[in-house]
C-alpha cells in the first residue's frame, strides 16, 4: 500500500516525533546526487506506514538475524524523530553513540539514557549496542556511570574505544600494557552482565586492525566476556585477499557483525561508499556467518554521507533513502 508523499520541515525533523511517511522523489534525487548511478538505479525508496520493528528470531528457529542501524549519521536528530526514522525502516534496533559528541554525553548517561531507551521502545526499537568512549576504568571516561546505567536498562553490548600503538616502540610490550589496562574493565563488565566488543578498524596504528594482535590478549578471557564486532569493510581494507583467515581467527568471539563498504579514493586512501558499490567482501562475509550458524545482531553502518549531523529535512531524507537501499542489499546477501 502506498503511503502519502509528505514533505517534512526542518523543525519537525529536529524537534518532534514524525509519523512514518514515504520519502519518494526528494529522497531518491538526493541519494542519486550523493551516491551516483549505483544508487540512482535502485529507484524510489518507499516506507510502509506504521511499520513495526521485527522481533528477533529464536536461536535455531530462523537464520534471519536482528538487523541494527548504527545511528552515528543521525546525530542532530531529537530522540523521538530518530526513533521514528529508524523504526520506519524496519530495523530491530540500533547501535547508538553514547560517547563524547554522541547522542548523550557520558557524564549525563545516568540522567538521560533511560528516557532515550524509552523513546526507542515506543517505536519498537531496542538499544542493542552502546558505542562508548571507554577502554579502561577511569573517572575521565565515566566508565562506571555509563556501564552501570546501560546494564540497568538491559543493554546487552557495548563497543570499546580503540587502543593505538606507538610505532616507535616494540609491539609485544605494548600489547601487555593494553591488557593490563583493560582486564579490570572486562571483570567489571562480566559482573554487570554487559558484553564488551572490540571493532577491527583499519589504520597504521590501530590495535586489532589485523585481528591477530588483539586476539592474542583476548585468549585469557572467555569469549562471552570479551568479543569482536567484526567489521567487513575494515577487514577487507586491512586483509585484502587474506581477510578470511583473520575472520576465522576472530569467529569464535564475534558477537556482532558490521556491514559497510568502501572504494579506493587514492593510493592507501579508502573511502566509504554505499553497500554493494565497492570492494568489501560483504556477500562472502554474510555467507560465512550464515554457514557458521551466527545468530547475533547484524549492524549496518551508513558512513558515506557527507553531513556530520542532520540539520534539515533534505539530509534526513537522504539518510533514510541510503539506509533503505543498503538494508535491502544486506538482506539480499543474507538470503542468497
Amino acid at each position: 500500500m502506498k503511503s502519502p508523499r509528505t514533505t517534512l520541515s526542518r523543525r519537525r525533523f529536529l524537534t518532534q516525533s514524525t509519523s512514518s511517511v514515504s520519502f519518494v522523489a526528494a529522497a531518491t534525487t538526493a541519494l542519486a546526487a550523493t551516491a551516483g548511478p549505483v544508487a540512482a538505479a535502485a529507484g524510489p525508496a518507499t516506507i510502509a506506514a506504521e511499520t513495526p520493528s521485527p522481533a528477533p528470531p529464536a536461536v535455531g528457529v530462523s537464520m534471519v538475524p536482528p538487523f541494527l542501524l548504527f545511528t552515528k549519521h543521525l546525530l542532530g536528530m531529537e530522540p523521538a524523530a530518530l526513533a521514528d526514522h529508524v523504526g520506519s525502516l524496519g530495523f530491530y534496533g540500533v547501535e547508538a553513540p553514547i560517547r563524547p559528541g554522541g547522542h548523550i554525553e557520558p557524564e549525563k548517561t545516568a540522567d538521560e539514557l533511560p528516557a532515550f531507551v524509552e523513546t526507542l521502545a515506543k517505536a519498537n526499537l531496542k538499544l542493542t549496542i552502546l558505542t562508548s568512549g571507554i577502554n579502561e576504568i577511569s573517572t575521565a571516561q565515566h566508565t562506571e556511570t555509563v556501564l552501570r546505567s546501560a546494564a540497568k536498562l538491559g543493554i546487552p553490548y557495548y563497543r570499546l574505544n580503540w587502543f593505538k600503538y606507538d610505532l616507535k616502540k616494540p609491539i609485544p610490550p605494548q600489547l601487555d600494557e593494553f591488557h593490563a589496562k583493560i582486564k579490570d574493565l572486562i571483570a567489571l563488565s562480566r559482573e554487570l552482565g554487559i558484553r564488551p566488543l572490540s571493532q577491527n578498524h583499519n589504520g597504521r596504528d590501530y590495535v586489532g586492525a589485523a585481528i591477530w594482535d588483539l586476539e592474542s590478549i583476548m585468549r585469557g578471557h572467555d569469549p562471552k566476556d570479551w568479543g569482536f564486532a567484526y567489521d567487513i569493510m575494515h577487514g577487507s581494507i586491512v586483509g585484502g585477499t587474506s581477510w578470511e583467515s583473520a575472520y576465522h581467527l576472530a569467529r569464535p568471539r564475534i558477537g556482532v557483525a558490521y556491514f559497510k563498504d568502501f572504494t579506493w579514493r587514492a593510493r592507501l586512501k579508502p573511502e566509504p561508499c554505499p553497500l554493494g558499490a565497492g570492494f568489501a567482501a560483504g556477500p562472502e562475509y554474510a555467507r560465512l556467518l550464515r554457514g557458521s550458524q551466527f545468530s547475533g545482531p547484524v549492524c549496518l553502518h551508513v558512513e558515506y554521507l557527507k553531513a556530520e549531523k542532520i540539520t534539515n529535512s533534505r539530509e534526513a531524507e537522504l539518510a533514510h533513502a541510503s539506509a533503505s537501499k543498503d538494508l535491502a542489499t544486506l538482506k539480499n546477501w543474507w538470503s542468497a
